[in-house]
């Protein structure tokens, strides 16, 4: 199927084959599922010893759960599709300058665990975009009040004037610096690559030295609107206690061109206030500043979500996401355009399972042919219009200028624009409104993306989860396995938030998106109860062992090959999902291993 504008379509989708054996292969394992459940009722009724009973009704506990998330996983096999864009018929249905403009927000909070160079070269990357240079605005938000990051900013600014029409006119798709630098390039591009690759280098070293002296002194500026800029940085300046800094536009787009005369997007740094006093909702309360100071000085339609280490890896990506914004029929309803996290640096077996191939492939790709993928933290393209109600339903916010419908009239570094950007930056500029409660990105979790997307979709609104076949963004893995356990552990509390709020995907999202998607959400919601029965068939047996009491059924018996289908069953789905989603069979191997023990370790930790 297709969508045509003008007999040329913009996007097409395709249903998987694979849909009808997936529907009769969850009929059937449902009903062997439930002749488990029935058979350990049974022995639960006939246990002769308390022992019997209570490692019994414990199995019984532990695979209902399995049984669960059994039915909550075949959610995603009920519709899945397959879309593709074609963003070189946009020029013939919409002229660029008509384009939207293209608010991107990339987030960061600790110049030593994510370094200022990360920010670096993901904001170059999506400055380098293909799309109408006067309508992109960057916005940087510093939660750590690092004057590291804004130091690293200034010289980004400096060094795009030379790096941006490198790439525009070379058609250079690898964005980033660091990136492009790391593979070897043609002959023909030695000297213009050296020449660029030198200044590259020594950005790269004045901002490792700032870093290494932990500030930026004096012979470090060169500008009297720096030497301003670094004098907000007080002894009283503190990451938990500071003033809104909002720098001077590092680039405007209407003045400031780079070395062959083409103007360049604006780069703005963003570090809310921040007190000891008030309660900050840490990312989701950083990127809803962004939202209200972006509103007041571009107040694009279009706004691009990214983490700090998540570059683009192709210039087209925003244009992609345009075939779906721009198209009338998909637009009304339309809330975000999502694209999968992929990584470098993940060795051949990706022996830490990194890749997350189910979380951020497989099951979206499943959620496609139902109401649209969850939201997954970065690489997302959101209209502006679905952080304030429904479709139908659009809540105001408590002055005009944050409307998504407010025309910005004024330049963007007039005093009125900046009075007003300062104040909506403030740290009690939230109270007694509908801020992360009804609009904007919403507070309760400690995973605000997925709470955020769960929530846009049961107030109504469609995403579409776009995955093609070059990557739009790469972004950097957990390098050791305590960074993995920790960055699972934080998950698995935020989901649990979720799941056993009022919110929960069983009860408000079934209501809200029906059950098809309630079950989708609800997977990733009690993801965190594997642990209860991984950790049951993991010590159990041997206590059955020595109390000789019998739990599986003898080879001989006709239960023993309802567990055999049910165990080959289980495994051999989620093999095929993983294969053919592009997995090898060590990495799933891998992903497994590590599944065990995210659950015992993060989930009970």
């Amino acid at each position: 199927m297709s969508s045509n504008t003008h007999g040329l379509p913009l996007h097409t989708h395709k249903p998987s084959r694979r849909t009808t054996a997936n529907r009769i292969f969850a009929v059937v394992y449902g009903c062997a599922t439930l002749a488990l459940l029935s058979h350990h009722a049974l022995s639960l009724l006939n246990s002769t010893t308390l022992t019997s009973f209570f490692i019994t009704l414990t199995f019984l506990i532990s695979d209902s759960i399995l049984a669960f998330m059994f039915a909550t996983t075949q959610s995603f096999h009920m519709r899945p599709i397959y879309r593709k864009e074609f963003p070189e018929n946009l020029k013939r249905v919409v002229e660029e300058s008509d384009f939207p403009a293209l608010d991107v927000f990339i987030s960061t909070a600790d110049p030593y665990k994510e370094p200022p160079m990360n920010v670096v070269n993901t904001a170059l990357s999506v400055m380098a975009y293909d799309y109408p240079i006067q309508k992109v605005s960057v916005y940087v938000s510093d939660d750590g009040g690092s004057s590291l990051t804004l130091f690293a900013l200034m010289e980004a600014a400096k060094f795009a004037s030379h790096w941006l029409p490198f790439c525009r006119n070379n058609n250079i798709v690898e964005c980033s610096p660091e990136a492009y630098f790391a593979i070897d390039r043609d002959s023909h591009l030695s000297d213009q690559v050296e020449n660029i690759k030198v200044m590259y280098k020594r950005m790269k070293a004045r901002v490792k030295n700032v870093i290494e002296r932990g500030k930026v002194t004096q012979e470090n500026i060169t500008g009297e609107e720096e030497i301003q800029a670094f004098n907000k940085w007080t002894e009283e300046f503190t990451r938990q206690d500071h003033p809104t800094v909002i720098q001077q536009v590092l680039l405007e787009s209407n003045k400031d061109k780079d070395i062959t005369g083409n103007l360049m997007p604006n780069l703005i740094y963003v570090s809310r206030e921040k007190s000891k006093t008030s309660t900050h909702h840490f990312k989701a309360g950083a990127l809803n500043v962004l939202l209200r100071v972006s509103a007041i000085m571009t107040n694009a339609p279009i706004i691009l979500t990214l983490d700090c280490d998540m570059h683009s890896n192709d210039p087209q990506t925003a244009r992609r996401a345009l075939c779906y914004i721009l198209d009338p029929e998909v637009r009304p309803k339309l809330g975000y355009v999502q694209f999968p996290q992929l990584f470098r640096g993940i060795n051949k077996t990706d022996i830490y399972a990194c890749e997350h191939k189910r979380l951020f492939q497989i099951d979206p790709m499943g959620m496609n042919g139902l109401s649209g993928s969850n939201h997954l933290g970065t690489g997302c393209f959101f209209t502006r219009r679905a952080f304030f109600g429904g479709p139908s339903n659009f809540l105001p916010p408590e002055i005009p200028q944050l409307s998504p419908n407010n025309l910005v009239d004024k330049h963007i570094w007039s005093s009125e624009v900046m009075e007003l950007a300062y104040c909506v930056a403030a740290c009690n500029y939230e109270n007694n409104t509908n801020w992360g409660l009804k609009i904007g990105v919403r507070y309760g979790s400690l995973v605000e993306d997925y709470f955020t997307g769960y929530r846009l979709q049961c107030e109504g609104w469609k995403s579409i989860f776009c995955h093609p076949d070059r990557a739009a963004f790469y972004g950097d893995i957990p390098i050791n396995l305590v960074e993995v356990l920790n960055q699972n552990k934080r998950w698995a509390i935020g989901l649990l938030e979720v799941a056993f709020s009022k919110f929960s995907p069983i009860t408000f999202g079934t209501r809200a998106m029906g059950p098809l998607m309630g079950l989708a959400y609800a997977h990733s919601g009690f993801w965190p109860i594997w642990s209860i029965p991984i950790i049951s068939y993991a010590f159990l047996p041997q206590l059955t062992l020595l109390n000789g009491v019998t739990i599986f059924p003898k080879v001989s018996e006709p239960w023993f090959l309802l567990y055999v289908y049910l165990f080959l069953g289980a495994y051999i789905q989620d093999f095929l999902d993983f294969v053919l989603a592009g997995g090898t069979f060590y990495r799933w191997w891998n992903d497994q291993r590590m599944w065990i023990g995210d659950s015992q370790a993060t989930c009970l930790g």
